[in-house]
């Protein structure tokens, strides 16, 4: 948690800037939104806006995931990117770090389709259930090994839908869930790591101004 902490308070780290979009590296640990009571509203838009005055928020992070996140700098085109993430013209995707070794060929995508639903038992957490909304998840294996005995894999996750926790949740239906995830994963996994082990490393888009291919990298900090 420590760490954790040390990372939300790095400064401010922007991958991209025009007139139109922000490209920003949100570190793990830090909001993407003010939440409720004065202890958070510390978050990645206040930091940006601090900045930008103009900074938008189109799409969030979970406070635990690092990455890329986008931000327009106007209504219009904050319009446009929402747009562009409702019909599933923004690629994105993920490393992640998941318990044990799944069964697939290096290198080999794989898709899971998993419903997710809230569970409203437990709000906000989420759960795979048939009443569920229709979700998917392409997923490869990089790379297995051994830590401190048990297996361990380095998997890239794209999610083709975006439903909430939904690269936590389906990894953990897998039966593979991330080491340092405190809300899905067994006790002595979510302790494995400080911190959740994943982040959104890349995403590509069309540059709802100029049309131009745009694609952004944020190396893997684990």
């Amino acid at each position: 948690m420590t760490e954790m902490c040390a990372q939300a308070t790095a400064p401010l780290h922007c991958l991209f800037e025009d007139p139109h979009l922000l490209v920003l590296d949100k570190p793990a640990g830090l909001l993407c939104v003010p939440g409720r009571g004065p202890d958070k509203q510390d978050c990645l838009s206040a930091r940006a806006q601090a900045r930008w005055p103009d900074a938008l928020i189109v799409h969030r992070l979970d406070m635990a995931t690092s990455g890329i996140v986008l931000m327009a700098r106007s209504l219009d085109v904050q319009r446009r990117l929402s747009l562009a993430f409702e019909q599933r013209r923004v690629h994105k995707s993920y490393e992640a770090v998941v318990s044990g070794s799944p069964d697939a060929a290096p290198q080999q995508w794989q898709d899971l389709h998993a419903p997710i639903a809230a569970d409203w038992e437990r709000r906000p957490l989420r759960v795979v259930a048939p009443e569920g909304k229709p979700s998917h998840t392409r997923w490869q294996r990089l790379d297995s090994w051994l830590q401190q005995g048990q297996p361990v894999s380095r998997l890239r996750l794209e999610p083709v839908t975006g439903r909430t926790h939904q690269l936590r949740l389906h990894m953990q239906h897998l039966g593979h869930p991330m080491l340092g995830d405190a809300l899905y994963a067994p006790p002595d996994i979510a302790a494995a790591a400080p911190r959740l082990l994943l982040h959104a490393c890349t995403l590509a888009l069309q540059h709802p101004i100029t049309g131009q291919d745009m694609h952004w990298h944020s190396a893997v900090p684990f």
